[in-house]
């Protein structure tokens, strides 16, 4: 996030694009709908669900999965042909305008309700009108940007909205992405990425390279990035990779093309999983290590804000497990390293040394402070928004971005569009939520959300089990017919081994930061006959 939760009050308006915010960040949502509905602020919603946000929306666009970087684009043609969009800042803080300018001048309001299948165009017009009203709207989105093949030209595409509305390097504005688990942040900045090391610095550079031997007392670190996660599956099937260490992660239920992923597992000669609980993943694995629930250990997390927090240790252990550092440690060790961590904290401390954005934050300091990279002293008191005054780069840079399909789109043979995502009652892959009583009885198996049209068109009855299917696999569910999903398109949260969404989903991703497809494909829904 550019700007900060604490924010949220002195925002005048939202943009929520791809975010079902109350259900995912609910402490956040609930922040969002106290000043919409309580102070009379201004909120626009964009998502091919009918989300709870969508209730107090003045806007509310119910867009074809996929279609983001359109409407985005449609609202941005309106800003510069009505002429009112921030120029000033435009002209004295960013660069690149004419190019970007170019290319919207197809999108319009006409074009983009084609293409996203909204019915009124004008509704872009006095949506994108409020928008310029508003000083300054904050600008919210999650992984329903992200997770399609064009997820980097939708993050692109959210900053070129909010500088043309002079909203970026404000208190109250910003682009802000809300992070998917509560440490996907400070994973991120840990260097928990094939091509950086902590604070993303290139491991490409040879000076960084000299700079963490030094640190970790090894060498020959590499300076050529890594795999994601894909494709180390892609390369464990085609017999590059031998062995995968799993740590915390469950991709047989988290990743797309479930097959694929379980071909992978089983293609390794040695797989080791560190987990809290049997997942379904670690039903793979050759070893498993117990490792200990947040509860049981001390560190520190980041969160979606860059707001950095102290953990304290509050239960005991349960059995043999072991906090993770000191498992990643001890395999080391017998590999031949010579760490001698005695606690988490000295391990911070070897962060501040080699991190320049954590360089001045102190586990004093994240106890007793909000304090947020970048902190690059000990005197510095942490940023809460970034930008201020100058973009980091100098000037910030439009990039001109055409709208592109999904990668795979509906036919004869698939005639539906198949989203996924997450609920109130669950989180990520189920691995703690399912195991809680209260929350299993809340919601205790999948469901498909279907439009009451589709539902009439194939005879389905609401609670009726239906076959779901696309061109990676068929799984069977129980159907939900509501209105809270378009016609023509369903909705599967992938909570649910027993009947998972990712059987379903496509493993197309995006060229550049190689993320999946999660959020749409072309799937068959069939009445199951006696």
């Amino acid at each position: 996030m550019t700007n900060s939760i604490r924010e949220i009050p002195q925002s005048a308006g939202f943009l929520i694009i791809g975010s079902n915010t109350t259900e995912n960040h609910p402490v956040i949502g609930s922040m969002i709908k106290n000043e919409v509905i309580n102070n009379g602020k201004k909120l626009i919603v964009v998502d091919p669900r009918r989300i709870e946000l969508s209730r107090y929306a003045d806007y509310y666009f119910q867009i074809k999965p996929g279609t983001n970087i359109a409407i985005l684009n449609g609202f941005m043609h309106v800003l510069i042909t009505e002429g009112i969009y921030d120029k000033e800042y435009v002209n004295t803080r960013c660069e690149g305008f004419e190019q970007m300018a170019k290319v919207l001048e197809k999108y319009t309001p006409e074009y983009v309700a084609d293409i996203c299948g909204i019915d009124n165009p004008q509704d872009i017009v006095a949506a994108a009108k409020l928008m310029a009203s508003l000083k300054p709207m904050a600008l919210y989105y999650s992984m329903g940007i992200t997770q399609f093949v064009s997820g980097v030209n939708g993050v692109k595409s959210t900053a070129n909205l909010q500088m043309l509305l002079g909203n970026v390097g404000v208190p109250g504005g910003g682009v802000n992405p809300l992070r998917g688990q509560n440490n996907v942040q400070g994973a991120c900045d840990m260097g928990a990425l094939p091509n950086v090391y902590t604070a993303y610095q290139p491991v490409s550079s040879e000076e960084n390279k000299a700079k963490f031997e030094a640190a970790w007392g090894v060498t020959n670190l590499s300076t050529k990035p890594g795999f994601t996660i894909l494709e180390m599956f892609n390369n464990a099937i085609a017999g590059n990779i031998k062995a995968i260490y799993a740590m915390g992660e469950n991709p047989v239920m988290s990743d797309p093309n479930q097959h694929h992923v379980i071909e992978a597992l089983k293609s390794l000669e040695f797989f080791v999983v560190q987990d809290i609980f049997l997942t379904e993943t670690a039903q793979f694995a050759h070893v498993v290590l117990p490792a200990r629930s947040f509860l049981e250990k001390e560190g520190t997390v980041t969160n979606t804000e860059r707001r950095v927090q102290l953990m304290h240790k509050v239960l005991p252990p349960v059995g043999e497990a072991k906090e993770d550092w000191w498992i990643v440690q001890e395999v080391a060790r017998r590999m031949g390293a010579t760490w001698d961590y005695k606690k988490a904290e000295d391990i911070f401390e070897e962060i501040r040394k080699v991190t320049p954005s954590y360089a001045g934050i102190t586990y004093e300091k994240a106890d007793n402070s909000i304090i947020q990279w970048p902190c690059p002293s000990y005197d510095h008191p942490g940023t809460q928004f970034l930008h201020k005054d100058k973009f980091s780069r100098g000037l910030g840079l439009f990039t001109p971005i055409e709208y592109t399909p999904p990668a795979e789109e509906t036919d004869f043979e698939y005639p539906m569009i198949l989203t996924t995502g997450r609920i109130l009652d669950h989180f990520h892959t189920g691995t703690m939520t399912r195991k809680s009583k209260v929350l299993d009885e809340n919601v205790h198996e999948g469901f498909i959300e279907i439009n009451p049209n589709d539902a009439h068109n194939y005879n389905i009855e609401n609670g009726e089990v239906i076959s779901v299917s696309t061109r990676r696999g068929s799984i069977r569910i129980k159907a939900m017919v509501t209105d809270k999903i378009k016609p023509n398109t369903v909705f599967i949260p992938f909570h649910f081994f027993e009947a998972c969404a990712n059987v379903l989903t496509n493993d197309a991703i995006d060229p550049a930061c190689k993320i999946p497809e999660y959020k749409v494909c072309a799937c068959r829904i069939e009445k199951i006959e006696a």
